[in-house]
């Protein structure tokens, strides 16, 4: 047998999904993308469990909703134990939970900026910590991070939001070279500029002007980001990238 193909196991046939923050507009939208695909979705919300029931309700296999801080570890391999109790260990992490509280440096408590960091980054490690000793173990799994445009540009304003994401950007890169071997792939999502619960309070001058530097001069629905989703999980050999789907906004 080739070192490729021991590296390679076999994709369960209903992979058990946990997608962070899957009670906002992006989350629910790769949840029930994840659901169409085939996927049994742990939907993990922080605190509007009513919005999360609401995802729920769309999805049509078994699933299960968890909450917890994914900054606090403990409570993070709480809702794990949770999720592998009433669907299976995760094969399929998608790390969309984040917090952005924008200010410019100079101005920005330490507090915040830290939260910010330990919500977007540090939870990420802590999500994957717990995952992805099992996917190694069966050698085949999936891990998704959902990064930003301001990982990747200078985004004024921006400063732990934009470190939390381009330091995800390294831990995808160096977490996927760790675990190639063993048949688990570890790719970003790097989605545009989108009507979510995150942005949606932002004044109309700047949504406006985004769009009219873009190249494809328009927002990107949360939907057609998630339909990207598949690709990830059909491709045994796509690891460590950056896919961006934000109408061209990176590349300016």
């Amino acid at each position: 047998m080739s070192n490729s193909a021991k590296a390679r196991g076999t994709r369960p046939d209903s992979p058990v999904a946990l997608v962070t923050g899957a009670s906002g507009g992006l989350g629910r939208a790769l949840a029930i993308e994840l659901d169409a695909l085939g996927c049994r979705v742990a939907v993990h919300y922080n605190r509007s469990a009513d919005a999360a029931r609401a995802v729920q309700d769309k999805l049509r296999n078994d699933s299960v909703l968890v909450t917890g801080d994914v900054g606090s570890y403990d409570a993070v391999t709480a809702l794990y134990e949770q999720i592998g109790e009433r669907l299976g260990p995760v094969d399929v992490l998608v790390n969309n939970g984040a917090v952005r509280k924008d200010q410019v440096m100079v101005m920005q408590s330490p507090e915040d900026w830290a939260q910010v960091v330990q919500t977007n980054l540090v939870g990420s490690f802590h999500t994957a910590r717990a995952c992805v000793p099992h996917m190694v173990r069966q050698r085949w799994g999936r891990v998704i991070n959902v990064v930003s445009p301001s990982g990747l540009i200078a985004t004024p304003g921006q400063t732990a939001y934009s470190a939390s994401k381009a330091g995800l950007i390294g831990f995808t890169r160096t977490l996927a070279a760790e675990c190639g071997r063993r048949g688990v792939t570890v790719n970003a999502l790097s989605p545009g500029f989108m009507i979510t619960g995150m942005t949606k309070d932002l004044p109309d001058r700047i949504k406006e002007g985004m769009e009219s530097r873009a190249p494809v001069p328009r927002l990107v629905t949360v939907e057609e980001v998630a339909r990207s989703v598949s690709l990830f999980l059909d491709q045994d050999c796509m690891t460590g990238q950056v896919v961006s789907i934000d109408s061209g906004v990176s590349v300016m």
